[in-house]
């Protein structure tokens, strides 16, 4: 047992010692391949440095040459640009010493010519001294004469020199004045002539072009009433209604005058269509009482204005003008309800285009702008009710805030040649055209009380000039003859007086159309035989 016992005991030890063994040949074993492990990657690092650094020398090596290959290239292209430099500033040098020299040769000449020309100047200035000399002894010897002569000449007409200067020009300036007069009347004269007969071709044929009829109205507008009954409820408890109408129209309701019938008065004609279409719509409704009287003024007054839009829309078609406003439209409609010495103001507007058209066409001038300006000329007539002031200034300011160029703004301020105007040539056709429509027959009529004062007032200007006789209107006032004392008006002076009664007439009086002033001066001799 005991022999079993250390049996197991030496393999067991055996066992331990085996395993101890095999541990420490393990552990040597690793310790030698780690040295040998370290050793070989010492070594590998070695051959990779020394490589590394074999090839770091071999490429020094070819940086060096190739430095030293451009150094050279660097070398030789900057002494062959020296080389080119230096040619190049021989070349430049040799060209300008060349040029120099060409100046320097020029100037050689030039200081040669200049010399030559300095001893000419020489001579001919001696020359010249020598000529002064002799025209100064003649000044002296003419002086002295004419000193002589003049003494002699005032020995025998007994004046100064004065005098017969003063003398001499007095009568050169009269005969000079009335050569001069002569002159002026026959320059005027032809051109007159001339004018006329081509005035007068230029407007036969744009009126013969550009007829339009005329519209005449009066200051009243009449309503016809269905029945009697009617007129009752028009004029109201105690004749509230009538108040209230005339109040928001501004127009008088006549209403004895006629069993059946309703006159509406007022200078204004757009108050009296507004006060008309008012009216016919309450005789419709039957209803009439004020409230019903301000709606209808008011729809009556809305549709007024859509119809002087198209009002003014259709008459500037027909006129030729487009791309007007609506704002002008409108205030041209407007002037469909206004006249002119019973001419109405919209058709006259019309007319003014069309004739400002053909006249401007036919002298060469821009028709469309003569159409424009014609047809807005009197657009300030729309506005004198609501401001104050001349209708063409105020025509004139309303256009240039809507837009209008300064001609056309310029030829409406002036269309009536008010001071301080100036409307160019298109403010004179303008003027002519305007002339032309309110003097053409039927266009205009005027009561007999402002006519028989228009024509004294005409013949009071004319006779309050010296020497004037007598002095008659005829053919309507549109002819005034002017009959002058000879011995008072000489034949130079009968042109400046027609002048200086034409401008007094039209200062201080309106008329329409033109008046021809004619100075008649006749001197008769009588003698009787015996």
């Amino acid at each position: 047992m005991f022999a079993a016992l250390a049996n197991d005991s030496w393999s067991s030890t055996w066992s331990l010692l085996s395993d101890g063994v095999a541990i420490l040949i393990i552990a040597v074993l690793l310790l030698l391949g780690a040295f040998l492990g370290y050793a070989l990657r010492g070594l590998v690092g070695r051959w990779r440095a020394e490589a590394i650094e074999r090839q770091m020398r071999i490429r020094e090596e070819e940086s060096e040459s190739e430095i030293k290959a451009k150094l050279k290239e660097a070398d030789i292209a900057a002494r062959a640009a020296v080389v080119k430099a230096k040619e190049e500033f021989e070349a430049t040098a040799k060209k300008r010493r060349a040029e120099l020299q060409a100046i320097e040769d020029r100037l050689a000449q030039r200081e040669n010519a200049l010399d030559r020309r300095a001893d000419q100047l020489d001579t001919k200035s001696a020359a010249v001294e020598a000529k002064q000399s002799a025209v100064t002894a003649a000044e002296k010897k003419a002086a002295a004469d004419l000193a002589v002569a003049d003494r002699r000449l005032r020995d025998l007409a007994k004046m100064t020199h004065e005098e017969a200067r003063r003398e001499i020009l007095t009568r050169a300036n009269s005969e000079l004045r009335a050569d001069a007069a002569i002159l002026s009347r026959r320059i005027q004269e032809a051109a007159r002539e001339q004018g006329e007969a081509k005035a007068r071709q230029l407007v036969a044929d744009a009126i013969q072009r550009c007829a339009v009829a005329h519209l005449n109205e009066l200051a009243t507008t009449a309503v016809q009433l269905p029945n009697p009954e009617m007129k009752g409820r028009i004029v109201g408890r105690d004749g509230r209604n009538v108040r209230a109408f005339e109040a928001a129209t501004g127009v008088t309701l006549l209403l004895d005058d006629a069993p059946e019938t309703v006159i509406l008065s007022a200078f204004d004609p757009l108050r009296r269509e507004i006060a008309r279409r008012a009216l016919t719509a309450l005789i419709a409704d039957g209803r009439i009482h004020p409230a019903s009287i301000e709606s209808a003024v008011e729809a009556a007054r809305s549709s007024v204005e859509s119809l002087n839009e198209e009002a003014g829309a259709a008459a500037a078609a027909e006129a030729g003008v487009p791309g007007l406003p609506v704002d002008v439209l409108r205030l041209m409609g407007a002037l469909a309800f206004r006249t002119s010495f019973t001419q109405n103001v919209l058709r006259h507007s019309v007319e003014v285009a069309l004739l400002m058209g053909t006249m401007a066409a036919e002298m060469g001038l821009d028709a469309a702008r003569a159409r424009r300006i014609g047809f807005l000329h009197d657009i300030g007539k729309a506005l004198t009710s609501e401001k104050k002031g001349a209708h063409a200034a105020l025509g004139a300011e309303f256009l240039k805030t809507h837009g209008e160029n300064d001609e056309v703004c310029a030829a409406v301020a002036a269309h009536h040649a008010d001071p301080g105007t100036d409307g160019g040539v298109y403010g004179t056709l303008c003027s002519a055209a305007d002339a032309i429509s309110s003097a053409r027959p039927g266009a205009r009529q005027e009561s007999l009380g402002d006519y028989v004062q228009r024509l004294e007032a005409i013949e009071k200007l004319a006779r309050s000039h010296k020497g004037v006789v007598n002095v008659y209107a005829v053919q309507a006032g549109r002819d005034l003859r002017v009959i002058v004392d000879p011995a008072e008006v000489p034949d130079q002076d009968m042109s400046a007086l027609a002048g200086d009664i034409c401008r007094e007439i039209s200062a201080q009086v309106k008329f329409p159309g033109l008046i021809r002033v004619t100075v008649i001066r006749e001197r008769r001799c009588v003698e009787y035989a015996k």
